[in-house]
Parts: C-alpha cells; structure tokens; sequence
C-alpha cells in the first residue's frame, strides 16, 4: 500500500459512513435517528453538510496526527505506519489528506 492509497481508504471511509447515515434504508442507528428527526428537505441538507463538514475534519485531523503534522489528544508526534508488506506509510500522508478532504473537486 501507498500513503496514497491509506489516505484514499480514510476518503472512501467518509464516503461510505455519509451514506449509511443519509440513505433511506438505512440499517444504521445514527440513519434511524436522523430519519425520526423528519427534517424538511432543506434541513436534511444542511444536516448532510454539517456531517460531511464534521467528517472530514475528524478523518483529516486523524491522519495529519499520525503523519505528525498536527496534534491527537494535545500531543504532536510522527507515528512509524507501515503495512502489512512493511511500506512506509507514514511521513507523506499531509499532501495526499489535504487533496482528497480539501482539494477541488
């Protein structure tokens, strides 16, 4: 695995969890919670862009906090990552996090 593709899987991992919550079928219990609301369409989409919003920081802080870049609990350190195969992961995650969570579309 690259850095590349360990941003990509956090990325894809946002996605999916939006999804699940925002979906009609959901089988989630934050989807159950958010359908009970009954929210008028436009209600639902500013809810969907406060999660949207909320998630991406939370998954950028996450990884910019393993690469070293920013704080996890009030403390900064670079975190050694490697995969399975033993590939640095960490040390290039800030430039490929910054491009999925805040690049252009």
């Amino acid at each position: 695995m690259t850095p590349e593709e360990f941003v990509k899987t956090f990325y894809n991992e946002k996605e999916d969890l939006l999804r699940a919550y925002l979906s009609q079928d959901t089988e989630t219990n934050v989807g159950e919670l958010i359908k009970s609301l009954n929210l008028t369409d436009q209600q639902f989409e500013i809810l969907k862009k406060v999660l949207d919003s909320s998630f991406t920081d939370i998954f950028y802080t996450i990884l910019l906090g393993l690469d070293g870049c920013a704080s996890i609990g009030g403390i900064q350190e670079m975190y050694e990552l490697r995969d399975e195969n033993g590939n640095q992961l960490s040390g290039d995650i800030e430039g490929y996090a910054y491009e999925y969570f805040h690049g252009e579309d």
